[in-house]
């Protein structure tokens, strides 16, 4: 399996191969097949390997059913990098006030300072009608 490969592509892989060696004539169980794909997934799945092996019967158990718990397994991961990789991102508006030059307004900058005045006003009226321990 390629490291940057998903198990719906690897599975598809491995049903191909399976297929072809079925249509020479040799057919492969299920745990021969389990096996072989516990073996050869990328280093990305070491823990669920792992998981797998010690919690479950590997001779019993179907490729679809390792193939659901995998793809789970692979949901779950790309959903935390994915969290990890979205950020805030703050913009400045510098380069467009020196681009538009005096195109600010005085009007503008005055509401502008009336709305941070109305949310500070705000904030401190909730910030003291917090109640306050005693000492």
């Amino acid at each position: 399996m390629l490291e940057d490969e998903s198990i719906q592509d690897y599975y598809l892989n491995i049903l191909d191969i399976a297929n072809a060696f079925d249509s020479l004539g040799e057919k492969i169980s299920d745990e021969k097949l389990v096996k072989k794909i516990l073996r050869s997934l990328s280093k990305r799945f070491d823990m669920k390997v792992t998981a797998i092996e010690e919690a479950h019967d590997i001779s019993g158990m179907k490729v679809d059913e390792l193939v659901g718990s995998l793809q789970n397994f692979e949901l779950v991961i790309n959903s935390k990098t994915e969290k990890k990789d979205k950020s805030v991102a703050f913009t400045s508006n510098t380069e467009n006030d020196v681009v538009l030059g005096d195109s600010v307004s005085d009007e503008d900058l005055s509401e502008n300072l009336v709305m941070l005045g109305k949310l500070f006003n705000k904030i401190l009226k909730h910030v003291n009608k917090r109640p306050r321990p005693n000492g």
